[in-house]
């Protein structure tokens, strides 16, 4: 179960690196319509949130420590921060769809926000390999102690 949640966390990771592609994809896309960010939207709103609800119910029955569960969880309610953070500044624009300054300060923030979802997905790929090494190192020691 330790091998899946490692797998599941190194896919959550990519799906992230992908969001940043996908909005970079989605700014030089010319000319502008409602799909240029399709693909971002998608992997924000579906595939991200999935990863993050199996890879925390995979990361309880792996037995992870509890810091770590709670961190396997963490990018859906950032996701859930993305989303707040496009309606208030949707919210501050000038009432025709153009942005104000206030708005932009707040858009500014979902960039910020997506490093700090990658960041967390970066840290729970590294406790999952943590927690599957110590798993194939406490089996050797077994092993070693039975033969």
């Amino acid at each position: 179960m330790r091998r899946v949640y490692v797998a599941l966390a190194g896919l959550q990771l990519l799906a992230v690196l992908a969001q940043f592609y996908f909005a970079g994809v989605g700014a030089f896309d010319r000319p502008q319509t409602d799909g240029s960010y399709g693909p971002h939207a998608t992997n924000g709103m579906m595939i991200i949130p999935v990863l993050s609800l199996v890879i925390t119910v995979v990361a309880t029955l792996a037995k992870a420590p509890g810091r770590l569960i709670g961190l396997s969880i963490l990018p859906l309610g950032l996701v859930v921060v993305q989303m707040l953070i496009i309606i208030l500044g949707r919210a501050l624009d000038d009432g025709t769809g153009n942005t104000t300054a206030a708005s932009l300060a707040v858009f500014g923030l979902h960039a910020v926000n997506g490093l700090a979802i990658m960041g967390v997905a970066g840290k729970v790929l590294a406790g999952a390999r943590k927690l599957a090494s110590a798993d194939g190192a406490a089996t050797r020691t077994v092993t070693a102690q039975v033969s």
